[in-house]
């Protein structure tokens, strides 16, 4: 049985922690060639389910040292019918990865329970298209219907809750609460934006969120932002609005780089993980009701680490 879904804890106070940049990690720093940045795929290897694990642990630990809650975001960015598809997956296959994937966070999670800290888990749901450059946008319609397959899954497992990353565009956001709410699941969405703080489609974040919220009843549980530098968008959360309040997560990247540039990079950017701590303290300063706190593209423990010594007071 799902612990936190008739309520999430994440959106009372306090601050919970997230990983980081899951995909760059196991390709930069453990070697892994992950095809069309398919995380989900390493669930075929035992080996590879292993330091899976081991990264997950290691994020919970940071929590764990901090006092902070922590929520484990599943490896299935990648895992849904059209990618799957393209890497060979069956239907069957496919969901058989999205439980699979769910299981091992909810074993990881009962390992840590003497911690006394919750810990949320978390089905991620990543685009239908490319993360950087929308191109055949969807109807709201149309993205409900492709989407429901993953949430779908996620709804008879132990998750808590789906979260939607890298997300380009509303319609695809608004199709995606509309599958959760008829799931039963909440739902956060995580948008990403381009250096000058606007959705790769155009669109502002408040728009955005204005245009989401409209149709399904404040529908998302919060909202994010992720795969984009604090620089990039740091002054559009300052700009003012009642809009950010609905905003309480962050899961930026390590680099300035933009989208176009960090598609043509062949080697990784890890900026400096001090200044990016630095960087989330200044935000959470202006904006309080930013609560969950963690990592994209490039960042990775040490990022993770530096965030929690930022923005974690003790006591």
């Amino acid at each position: 049985m799902a612990r936190y879904r008739a309520g999430l804890p994440q959106v009372d106070d306090g601050v919970f922690l997230t990983d980081s940049g899951i995909e760059t990690v196991l390709i930069f720093h453990h070697g892994y060639e992950l095809p069309d940045f398919a995380a989900f795929v390493l669930l075929d290897d035992e080996a590879a389910v292993e330091t899976l694990r081991s990264y997950y642990r290691a994020h919970a630990a940071i929590a764990r040292d901090a006092g902070t809650g922590f929520i484990f975001e599943s490896p299935t960015w990648r895992a849904s019918p059209d990618w799957a598809a393209r890497l060979g997956y069956t239907d069957e296959a496919l969901a058989a990865a999205n439980r699979k994937a769910i299981d091992m966070l909810v074993e990881i999670r009962s390992e840590l329970d003497g911690a006394g800290l919750p810990m949320v888990v978390s089905g991620c749901v990543g685009p239908r298209g490319d993360g950087y450059r929308p191109s055949a946008l969807m109807t709201a319609d149309e993205a409900q219907s492709y989407h429901s397959t993953q949430i779908g899954t996620f709804a008879a497992t132990e998750a808590d809750m789906v979260t939607a990353i890298t997300i380009t565009y509303p319609d695809e956001a608004l199709g995606i609460v509309r599958a959760a709410q008829h799931a039963g699941m909440p739902a956060a969405i995580s948008f990403t934006v381009e250096t000058d703080g606007v959705l790769p489609d155009g669109s502002s974040l408040e728009h955005a969120i204005a245009v989401v919220d409209h149709a399904t009843g404040a529908g998302p549980a919060y909202y994010m932002v992720n795969c984009a530098h604090p620089t990039h968008f740091d002054h559009v959360l300052e700009s003012g609005g009642q809009w950010r309040d609905r905003i309480r997560g962050i899961r930026a990247n390590a680099s300035r780089m933009s989208h176009a540039e960090l598609d043509e990079a062949d080697e990784l950017d890890d900026g400096d993980p001090r200044e990016l701590g630095q960087q989330y303290e200044q935000l959470r300063a202006s904006l309080p009701a930013i609560s969950v706190l963690g990592g994209c593209c490039g960042t990775d423990l040490r990022h993770v680490e530096q965030i929690a010594a930022a923005c974690v007071r003790p006591g």
